[in-house]
């Protein structure tokens, strides 16, 4: 378990000399009843003896104290809380360009249910995140620079233009060069980067460019995940040189991208699908993982334990049988 204030469990030293206070009276008691041989005058002379009700009484009352010293140091989990509004979060919207998303596997198309959905996606993002856009078919190309104009964005997606191969790759290099530009200002001893968030929409695999492998250890380096958003179907075919060729999906590249990063992968083959997809990222981007203060949680333990312990301690005062 971890502690906010881990420096605050020394105080369980207490706990330790009391044990050994304890032990150290039982000892002592012992001692000083064998001196006598009379079993009468013992009864009358000798403390108490101490039975099993007494060690159990005293044992609940030092774990309850030492319970009390762990709540003292505030244990802490990992929790997902809200962005703060102030925080300039950047997300990079980087779309793949390349001629199989021209395929109509899924309604009306992949590309144009790319855009569409991607532009509605915009909507959703809090006011106060930066947008980029990032497009890559054989070369990746930065088309709109962190913004929060989301019109700005939403009329780049919508100009998007299909082209020959796809380098996945340089697409998520030319993502992790904006947000490295945007965290340049924060580049100060002890200054806290906000976060970055990649969302990437795809369908096949890499055929130029930089490995999205090493792209994605990169990201994972910077502390950017990377979420990734399949799109299309097995059966996807498009039209080249007057013949029909296959462009089935491909996940397992993007699996392994978002597995890589940090992020989460999404796999949509219907529009419905695409915009679930949406939808999960866009609460992904919302929250973020940290640490927080779990006292609270561990209250009701607390409570438990003095309940135990005031009850244990009424039987050895009461002397019940």
């Amino acid at each position: 378990m971890n502690f906010l204030e881990p420096q605050r469990l020394w105080f369980l030293l207490i706990v330790l000399g009391l044990v050994l206070l304890y032990v150290l009276l039982q000892l002592r008691r012992g001692e000083y009843a064998v001196r006598f041989t009379n079993l009468a005058l013992l009864d009358t002379v000798a403390p108490r003896r101490v039975n099993w009700r007494q060690h159990v009484a005293v044992a609940l009352a030092l774990l309850t104290l030492a319970f009390a010293i762990g709540l003292f140091a505030q244990p802490s989990k990992i929790a997902r809380v809200p962005i703060e509004v102030t925080a300039e979060v950047t997300v990079v919207l980087t779309v793949d360009v390349s001629l199989s998303m021209q395929a109509d596997d899924v309604s009306p198309d992949r590309f144009t249910l790319a855009k569409s959905t991607a532009i509605g996606f915009l909507d959703e993002l809090p006011s106060n995140f930066q947008v980029a856009l990032v497009s890559f078919a054989g070369a990746a190309a930065l088309d709109v620079a962190p913004t929060q104009d989301r019109s700005k964005v939403a009329a780049a997606v919508d100009g998007l233009q299909l082209a020959e191969r796809t380098a996945t790759g340089e697409g998520i290099f030319s993502a992790l060069s904006v947000i490295e530009q945007e965290h340049a200002q924060f580049s100060g001893d002890g200054a806290e980067k906000p976060p970055a968030f990649i969302v990437l929409i795809s369908d096949g695999h890499r055929t130029v460019g930089r490995s999205q492998v090493d792209a994605a250890q990169a990201a994972a380096a910077a502390a950017v995940p990377i979420f990734t958003v399949a799109l299309g179907t097995s059966g996807g075919v498009i039209e080249a040189e007057g013949q029909q060729v296959s462009v089935p999906v491909e996940t397992d590249e993007l699996q392994e991208i978002a597995d890589i990063s940090g992020g989460r992968a999404y796999v949509a083959s219907t529009p419905d699908d695409l915009l679930d997809a949406y939808d999960s990222v866009d609460t992904q981007l919302d929250f973020r993982e940290q640490r927080v203060d779990a006292t609270s949680d561990n209250i009701p333990y607390l409570l438990l334990l003095c309940l135990a312990s005031t009850v244990a301690g009424l039987f050895v005062a009461s002397r019940w049988p």
